[in-house]
Order: C-alpha cells, then structure tokens, then sequence
C-alpha cells in the first residue's frame, strides 16, 4: 500500500507551485488583516487531491491496481491516507505561520483563537473529503466536481432559510455541550466520518466495473 500512497503523493509535484501561491497569499493577508484564509491550504490539498482521480482515469490506473492483490481496497485506503498526510502537513504549516505572524505583529500569540480556527479548518476540511470522495468513487472526478458545486449552492442557500425559521435555542445547549468537551467530540466525529466515508468508498470501487 505504501507505493499507493507514493504514486498518489509524486502526482501532486505539478501542483506544489499551486500551494506555495497560496501560501504567500496567506501570509501577505495574514499580515495586512484582510481576511483570515488559515483554511485555504487545507482545503486546497484536497481539491488538489482530487485532481490525481483524473490523472488515474487518463492513465488507466484502476485497470492496473485491481490487477494487484487487494488492488481495489488499497487503492482506496491509500487515497484516503495520501489526503490525510497532505491536510495534516498543510494544517502544521499554517499553524506554526499563524503563531509566528500573530507574535511578530503583537508580540502576544493568541493560543485559543488560532487553534480554534485551525481546528475549524481541520474539521471542515475533512467534512469535504468525507463528502465528495465516495461520489468520485461513484460518478467519476468531472460529475462529481459538478456535484461539489451543486451540494455547495444548496447547503447556502438551506442555511440562509434555516437562520430565518428555525429555533436556535436547542442548537445553543449542543453547542455549549461541545465546548465542554469539544477535543472528544472534535476526534470522534473526524474518525467516524473518515470511517463511514471510507467504507462508501471502499463498496463502491469493489462494485465498479473497470
């Protein structure tokens, strides 16, 4: 599995340059206060990741991996991993930039704001993957690409309906439970949603026909 995980990770060389735009972009921003962008690598490492389900379609890559043993379940794992290690190793770098940058412009490092946020990223960027990888397994990287717009479009505009009819007083007691336990609650849902999208994943390769 580890040369699943090195093929997909030695794909992502054209797109380094892509990320390290990025990276300068967060930094200028960063340090002008126009806009907290802590999320945009993270999110950006698995838009980019997506790009090797092209790169795989166009090389034939499927036919050739369900021709090893456990062809189909370590391809699948190794994408899931190779997303992973990439999200953890953007969301470290912004972490140890967001502390350098909020101590070089106040001399003060606000510990709970920034991990607050990069905890937030972490989060939703793993929300996505968790989302849109079992409909690339399903419909292929163009269709679900449209999807991802699609789901986007929708989810804004039931939350703009839900803040103007639903009763948040409910949502406010959660909430607070969360910030009671929010490291346990944070690691439970990471896990369960990697898990739950991984086996969608996994049971839809195994009954794709290549």
């Amino acid at each position: 599995m580890l040369g699943f995980i090195k093929k997909d990770l030695l794909m992502l060389k054209s797109n380094i340059k892509i990320l390290a735009i990025l990276l300068i972009i967060y930094v200028v921003m960063a340090f002008q206060d126009k806009m907290n962008l802590s999320f945009l690598l993270p999110f950006m490492s698995v838009m980019i990741m997506m790009s090797t389900f092209s790169y795989d379609a166009y090389n034939k890559w499927d036919a050739y991996a369900i021709s090893l043993p456990d062809g189909r379940k370590n391809s699948v794992k190794a994408k899931y991993l190779s997303t992973i290690i990439l999200i953890i190793i953007t969301t470290i770098i912004i972490t140890i930039l967001s502390f350098v940058i909020s101590y070089a412009k106040t001399n003060i490092i606000d510990f709970e704001n920034i991990i607050a946020t990069i905890f937030g990223s972490f989060f939703a960027t793993i929300l996505l993957q968790s989302f849109i990888y079992p409909a690339m397994y399903k419909f292929g990287p163009e269709k679900a690409r449209i999807g991802l717009m699609t789901i986007i479009f929708g989810v804004a505009i039931i939350g703009g309906f839900i803040t103007q009819y639903v009763d948040f007083s409910s949502i406010i007691n959660i909430l607070n439970f969360i910030k009671t336990y929010w490291m346990i609650v944070f690691f439970i849902a990471i896990v369960l949603m990697l898990y739950i999208s991984y086996k969608i994943s996994e049971r839809v390769y195994y009954k794709k026909e290549i």
